[in-house]
């Protein structure tokens, strides 16, 4: 039996000032006699400049504090603006960062993605709590839920896998109960917690990610991700001239277009509805009125072209110090460190001699890939490359995608095309 639930996901975009906080709750306001789950991101950037907290911690640089400091002054801003000054939100967000500052009085982490996890996530607690405040303040009851006393992972920091069945326990006894009392329900995107209680993420712009868990884990009836453009394009409009909105979207084709790159919906988000069943709209925060795109198991007979395009990409020749031929056993070697280090490859070709891969280039994954493997293989490595993928393509479109670039490597598979070519500039390009 379904729970009458829906669930909605706010991204960093919808709350990133104090009118985009109360614009959120306007939209609120419009589903108040249902019951919501809602998850919500980080603030705006807030994400990117905890990164840099993180980074300064690592290395020392004295600049930490002072880093922390502007985080802090962007919140309390915000709260300044939705809040008379004796609120207890302001107590709440002060005991969050200080969670920060326990950190920076120790020594640096060994594991970088360990600190890392434990720093960036109070992005996300922040957020929630001031979020969950302003809502019960406008008369929208609302709950506050640790998405870490439900989202169970392993102990791989930045890349936390979920172990379904013990999630799916901890909701039973944790967030049934909370959908009892009615009224809303608010938690975080993008972070879970290991059996020892240790705060993991589970993926850049994971958020999406965790709304799909809890769609899943409820029932839902439906999943809504409010973002900035009016639903899935089918192409960036920061890129390509002539993008159009889809009206309705396959489960099928948004995971293809989300593997390769598409930037709308993470790529993690569909799988979990499609097993359920449960419907996916994209809409706009900026019109919420606006229909938007409907994905579901329903099969469009004919898609236009649909570009997604991939930046900070890594191409690596990997050949044999021996000069033996790249066999079954070299490969199987190489892929355990692949999956150890989570590293994710997007496409990949063999010959006799060498082992061809285009990967995600993530902070120093590359680097460290390259210098487990060492002792045995020779590696040449392309950076600062893209990925482009068309699904649906028109030998025209590829032709003028080619124009002036370095294609370094393709191929075709069906009616998709992938391409890694040298970065071009960022100018617009006509589908």
């Amino acid at each position: 039996m379904k729970h009458p639930v829906k669930v909605f996901k706010f991204g960093g975009a919808s709350l990133r000032d104090a009118d985009s906080v109360k614009n959120v709750a306007s939209i609120l306001q419009g589903y108040k006699s249902d019951r919501l789950l809602i998850v919500v991101s980080a603030m705006g950037k807030t994400t990117d400049a905890l990164e840099k907290v993180v980074a300064a911690h690592a290395g020392k640089t004295g600049e930490a504090y002072e880093l922390l400091e502007g985080v802090k002054k962007a919140h309390y801003g915000i709260c300044d603006q939705l809040f008379d000054k004796n609120d207890e939100v302001y107590a709440a967000v002060n005991d969050t960062f200080v969670e920060i500052e326990w950190i920076l009085e120790e020594e640096p982490h060994d594991n970088y993605d360990y600190m890392y996890d434990q720093i960036v996530s109070v992005g996300e607690l922040v957020s929630s709590k001031i979020v969950q405040a302003f809502l019960n303040k406008m008369n929208l009851p609302t709950q506050w839920l640790d998405a870490r006393d439900v989202i169970l992972t392993d102990d791989i920091f930045r890349e936390g896998w979920v172990q379904w069945p013990e999630t799916e326990a901890r909701c039973e006894k944790v967030v049934l109960p909370m959908i009892e009392k009615g009224g809303f329900i608010l938690t975080q995107g993008f972070i879970g917690s290991t059996q020892e209680n240790f705060t993991t993420t589970l993926g850049r712009e994971g958020s999406d990610y965790t709304a799909a868990i809890f769609s899943y884990l409820l029932d839902a009836d439906s999943m809504t991700i409010w973002k900035d453009v009016p639903g899935v394009l089918t192409a960036d409009p920061r890129l390509f001239d002539n993008v159009t909105k889809l009206d309705r979207l396959s489960y099928k084709e948004a995971i293809e277009m989300t593997y390769y790159g598409a930037k709308v919906i993470h790529p993690k988000t569909i799988k979990p509805l499609q097993n359920k069943s449960i419907p996916l709209y994209v809409k706009s925060f900026k019109d919420p009125d606006a229909e938007g795109t409907f994905i579901s198991g329903e099969v469009e007979d004919h898609y236009p072209p649909m570009i997604a395009v991939e930046q900070n990409q890594a191409l690596l020749q990997i050949s044999t110090r021996d000069f033996s031929f790249v066999a079954e056993h070299h490969i199987s070697y190489l892929f355990n460190f692949i999956a150890e280090m989570r590293i994710q490859v997007n496409m990949m070709q063999n010959t006799a001699i060498s082992f061809v891969m285009c990967v995600n280039d993530i902070d120093d994954k590359v680097e460290r890939f390259i210098e487990k493997i060492d002792d045995k293989f020779k590696v040449i490595l392309d950076r600062g490359l893209e990925l482009v993928t068309v699904r649906h393509y028109r030998d025209d479109l590829i032709e003028s995608l080619h124009e002036g670039k370095i294609v370094m490597l393709e191929e075709r598979l069906g009616n998709t095309v992938s391409m890694v070519m040298k970065k071009v500039p960022m100018m617009k390009r006509k589908i």
